[in-house]
């Protein structure tokens, strides 16, 4: 791919394929830093390492949360980069793993084995047209036993639930295969320390306007001598949280109008109760009466906090796109000046 030039192509961006006509810039490997959160992964991170190294990508930093086997070894046996994190969880792995990288481009990857390196150009193409955010789709092509059917029924409905609060199709938020600039991931405001990092990704994406693009790659099924460090129900639940506790900054409406209209309704079926007892036998539930109207009060309330806080952080996005839009041109104008 040559430097400036012009490429037509279909890419698939939140699910949705489009063409595109940008300017593109050659990538090269010195330029990208392949990250990779480990916690004994000893039965398969040499033959990650290996085959990014295989690939042309040399700069691998390995980030793990103390293993009690023999990764650590392996990897700086590999000749990779080995940083132990000083806390706990994936998210805080990565958080920290970024404050030691120095290039502008960062390759994320599970140390498991089930990724293929040889998906590493196709993710990162896209970075070169100008978007900030890739990530990579296990559903294109994975292998028929690399994902439980319970994982693969909770992995679709997180992604239908994500679509519905977050307003954006990924196909995959739960992938671990991203793609990122430095620049763009310095803007995400993250705070998650476990395995909802790609969660809480996918989501800041769509809150800060990230321009993210959606890959198909390979998924294969994770060696007999690995085993898995999720589980299935606890993880899927604290990630279905975590989807409804983020939309209180990202989409306000949703969180404060889901809440108020759950409010409305309990203290309707309350109120209903009351006037039923009432009518059929002439008693009077007065501290039940108190308890549906004060439901019903907060539920009108908190309805109209979200529909404020909606048009709040709307003409927040759209001063931010302003201001990043004018920023582009007057640096268009700088180097065309130059």
């Amino acid at each position: 791919m040559d430097n400036g030039e012009i490429r037509a192509d279909s890419l698939e961006r939140g699910g949705e394929v489009i063409t595109m006509t940008e300017r593109t810039r050659e990538i090269s490997a010195d330029e990208v830093c392949v990250l990779v959160p480990t916690l004994d992964e000893a039965a398969t991170i040499g033959d990650v390492i290996d085959g990014f190294y295989e690939q042309g990508y040399a700069n691998v930093v390995i980030v793990d949360g103390n293993s009690d086997d023999d990764t650590r070894e392996i990897a700086s046996d590999r000749g990779a980069q080995v940083l132990v994190q000083s806390g706990d969880g994936k998210g805080q792995a990565v958080r920290e793993a970024l404050e030691y990288v120095d290039v502008p481009y960062v390759l994320m990857v599970d140390g498991d084995g089930t990724y293929d390196p040889a998906d590493a150009d196709r993710m990162l193409e896209p970075l070169s047209r100008g978007y900030e955010h890739v990530i990579g789709n296990r559903f294109a092509d994975m292998d028929d036993d690399a994902m439980r059917a319970l994982n693969g029924f909770g992995n679709r409905l997180i992604n239908r639930s994500f679509r519905f609060i977050h307003g954006a199709d990924y196909d995959d938020i739960l992938s671990g295969y991203r793609a990122f600039t430095t620049d763009s991931f310095e803007r995400l405001s993250l705070d998650s320390d476990g395995f909802t990092i790609e969660t809480e990704l996918a989501v800041e994406c769509v809150k800060h306007g990230v321009d993210t693009a959606v890959v198909p790659v390979s998924y294969s099924a994770r060696p007999e001598e690995s085993e898995t460090n999720l589980h299935p129900v606890k993880d899927g639940g604290t990630i279905i949280f975590a989807l409804y506790s983020l939309a209180k900054t990202n989409n306000p409406l949703f969180y404060f109008g889901s809440l108020g209209v759950s409010g409305i309704v309990s203290g309707g079926f309350v109120a209903a109760y009351v006037l039923w007892r009432w009518i059929q036998y002439g008693a009077g539930h007065e501290i039940l009466a108190l308890v549906s109207a004060a439901a019903i009060l907060l539920g009108v309330q908190l309805l109209m906090f979200g529909v404020l806080s909606d048009m709040l952080v709307t003409l927040h996005r759209e001063q931010r796109r302003r201001l990043e839009q004018i920023t582009r041109e007057t640096n268009g104008r700088d180097r065309d000046g130059e």
